[in-house]
């Protein structure tokens, strides 16, 4: 099992895990202890009982789960085991479902990838997540757990404690200050934990880049580059080290996919602490809106060791994870046919489209589209051939800049070519 010194010295951005595995390592170990404090009483919920009885009844998904926690993760520096059995994993899950994220130097915002992260590096585990009924039993559970945090109950953690969102070290860490909710009450104003994440910001806080001029296409997220890939194709194998993308499997081979072929994809990811409600690119009409299901935990495991940052696996993610695919024909010409997908990463990542964006429905540029609820997150943005003249330079991805700069949702992200 690794534990060189070097292997150890990990950093994963965005805020969804910790940055240093120690400090997960830890977190790991906290969560194990209080469960087993808690005893064996506690009463399964009823989802975590469903997945129990799956394992027990199918041997290949017996098989897949209990070969991902014997089996050593090749890609994830781990100093000790901190899965040792089914029992144990259910129950840790378990605990979660009655947990709302807290904030924290060493911040787990996702505890169930967490939980995950050992197996998910495993040969076992690379099949086991990927496999339809663990997958549509993952779902279960994420349902589940996205019940808790929209309810009132998950209020627990607007709090001024050291870990609550009502601190000031979180405060600052989210810029509240840039956001509607009420100071004078308990719980600023919100209904439940996700209502709290899926805030809305104040009116004038980010206005749109150019609201006249149609050839400037504006951010759709409040999120960090991830890449800008040209000349893209039809079909291509997203499963290898590169992972390019492909237009065929990333659409959900919708009708569109032929005009987008040779032309450009732009990704980005949000962190824990970003704004997670998404604004249209650009003035036009909705073509097409609607979510593909998928994966929650698989990893690209052609990334090998460096499959460590579940942000390395962005493109392989936008082919296979729960997503949206929303196609919208833009005002301007040489636009054109344009395409977001926004993309769940673990936890619940719920895609949700705003009941009025459907088909012959005109959005103005930097209109709302819909949100994610709770979990990790990255989009793209697919252009066809010759339509984008340059992007803005604050949306070229930096990838060895530690705190690469974030590109404020609205804001100008690229301009395309005049007509002709």
């Amino acid at each position: 099992m690794p534990t060189g010194s070097d292997e150890m010295d990990v950093r994963r951005l965005a805020g969804w895990l910790p940055e240093r595995q120690d400090d997960l390592e830890s977190w790991l170990a906290g969560h194990r202890q209080r469960v087993e404090a808690r005893g064996e009483q506690v009463v399964l919920h009823p989802v975590i009982e469903e997945f129990q009885e799956l394992i027990e009844t199918d041997p290949v998904v017996r098989m897949y789960v209990h070969q991902m926690i014997a089996q050593e993760p090749g890609n994830k520096p781990y100093r000790k085991r901190q899965l040792e059995s089914v029992e144990q994993m259910l129950r840790l899950i378990n605990e979660v479902l009655t947990m709302a994220p807290e904030f924290g130097d060493a911040m787990v915002a996702t505890p169930l990838n967490a939980i995950l992260d050992w197996a998910m590096g495993t040969p076992a585990g690379f099949a086991a997540l990927r496999d339809p009924r663990i997958n549509a039993m993952l779902k279960k559970i994420l349902t589940a757990w996205c019940e808790f945090l929209s309810s009132a109950d998950s209020l627990y953690v607007l709090n001024d404690s050291p870990s609550g969102w009502k601190s000031d070290a979180a405060q600052a860490k989210v810029g509240m200050d840039q956001y509607e909710y009420d100071p004078e009450d308990e719980h600023w104003g919100f209904a439940s934990w996700n209502d709290f994440f899926t805030r809305h910001f104040k009116d004038g806080e980010r206005p749109v880049a150019s609201p006249d001029d149609d050839k400037v296409i504006v951010s759709v997220c409040e999120s960090t580059p991830y890449g800008i890939s040209t000349d893209v194709q039809r079909r291509d194998r997203f499963w290898i080290k590169s992972q390019p993308y492909s237009l065929e499997d990333m659409l959900a081979n919708d009708d569109s996919v032929d005009q987008f072929v040779s032309g450009t994809v732009f990704q980005a990811f949000l962190s824990a602490f970003n704004y997670h409600r998404w604004h249209s690119p650009v003035a036009g009409t909705i073509v097409r809106a609607f979510v593909r299901e998928g994966t929650y935990y698989s990893e690209a495991d052609a990334e090998g060791k460096d499959a460590v940052e579940p942000m390395n696996s962005q493109s392989y993610l936008a082919h296979v994870a729960t997503r949206a695919i929303i196609v919208i024909e833009a005002d301007d010409p040489v636009i054109g046919l344009m395409a977001f997908v926004p993309v769940g990463m673990s936890e619940v990542s719920s895609c949700m489209i705003n009941s009025k964006v459907a088909p012959g429905y005109h959005v103005h540029k930097g209109e709302e589209l819909g949100h994610f609820q709770y979990g990790g997150s990255t989009h793209c943005l697919v252009f066809g051939p010759g339509v984008i003249a340059e992007f803005a330079l604050q949306a070229i991805p930096q990838p060895h800049d530690p705190s690469p700069p974030l590109v404020q949702v609205r804001s100008r992200l690229a301009t395309a070519n005049p007509a002709g």
